[in-house]
């Protein structure tokens, strides 16, 4: 069987972050299959240069990933803006390494081949987080009362604008 490899790239960038070991356990900790993936740790100028050139969305997002391979060994790069996550946690009053751990877990997730644009596949994946990070102790991000955390202006953004298209929601 192959073994997985982790790269973290980045790490020395910012201050106050978990270890790369730390980073590399959460990495191989949401692994269903062997894998070579990349933790790139961003900016904000490099997160929203990715997002605009492959999403067409400008602006820094908290975590991007791009999936070269799925089989027989998984390929890809896990990209997490930093500096956005740290806004999110604090905004959502969460620590900066619970809300680091959840994105790294939820990118490379799709990584494998899991997303959330369906209610059903939704629901698996947020599961699949929910299960790993319960086995790092760390809260459902997902729990009704993690949600009464997020400020009103954020829950207002996820609902949809009248007269807008889907993709552009």
């Amino acid at each position: 069987m192959t073994q997985s490899r982790v790269s973290i790239v980045g790490a020395g960038r910012f201050r106050s972050l978990p270890s790369r070991s730390t980073l590399a356990r959460w990495v191989r900790g949401a692994l269903e299959r062997p894998a070579h993936i990349t933790l790139l740790l961003a900016d904000v100028r490099t997160a929203r240069r990715l997002n605009h050139t492959y999403r067409m969305r400008d602006y820094a997002t908290n975590v991007l990933t791009f999936g070269y391979q799925e089989a027989p060994v998984v390929l890809a790069d896990v990209v997490v803006c930093v500096p956005v996550a740290r806004s999110e946690a604090a905004r959502e009053r969460k620590t900066l390494r619970a809300h680091l751990a959840h994105l790294v877990i939820h990118g490379v997730l799709h990584a494998q081949g899991y997303d959330h644009v369906r209610d059903a596949d939704a629901r698996r994946m947020q599961a699949l987080e929910t299960a790993h990070l319960a086995r790092l102790r760390i809260a459902d991000p997902y729990s009704e009362l993690a949600q009464a955390y997020v400020a009103p202006e954020r829950r207002r953004a996820k609902r949809r604008m009248p007269g807008k298209s889907q993709a552009a929601a």
